[in-house]
């Protein structure tokens, strides 16, 4: 399987003033400092990973281990471990947040909302009632109630200890 290599970062600034990165992000995240990229748990086909765009706080992404778009050229190992990180996740984020509900998908291309469409990833957010904001349709902003660090630090411990990893 081709997994790409970790390509040096370019300082061009995004629409947000974040560093743009060259090459795949996710690839990228192959090798890199968990902790300040917001890494929670890297299993042995995929890694869990907080959005640095979420819709609501705590909104996960299961990111494949290797550079390739499709669910269906997943590896039925792949799939299976999806199955079992999918699920984790989910019991992660009704421990740490006990939201009303979740989102879980994937947008397989371009056409289907996929922002990185080319790197295989799953979405799961926690919803609450009521959670809709209008915000992100008029003025394309998001009123966030929890930092990226703040949901790492809430989740990381209860993902590691769900996951049986050593802390």
């Amino acid at each position: 399987h081709h997994v790409c290599r970790r390509q040096r970062q370019m300082c061009i600034r995004d629409r947000t003033g974040r560093e743009k990165e060259s090459g795949c992000v996710f690839c990228n995240r192959l090798a890199c400092d968990d902790r300040e990229h917001y890494v929670l748990h890297r299993g042995t086909h995929w890694y869990i990973i907080l959005n640095l765009y979420p819709y609501n706080g705590g909104h996960m992404l299961l990111v494949l281990n290797r550079h390739q778009p499709n669910l269906g050229a997943c590896t039925p190992e792949e799939l299976a471990e999806m199955g079992s990180l999918l699920s984790l996740m989910e019991n992660a984020l009704r421990e740490a947040f006990q939201p009303d509900g979740f989102n879980c998908g994937y947008n397989g291309g371009t056409s289907a909302g996929a922002g990185i469409p080319e790197h295989l990833h799953v979405h799961l957010l926690p919803r609450w009632s009521g959670d809709t904001n209008f915000m992100s349709t008029v003025g394309e902003t998001r009123v966030m109630p929890l930092t990226l660090d703040q949901a790492f630090e809430k989740l990381a411990p209860v993902v590691e200890r769900l996951a049986g990893s050593p802390g």
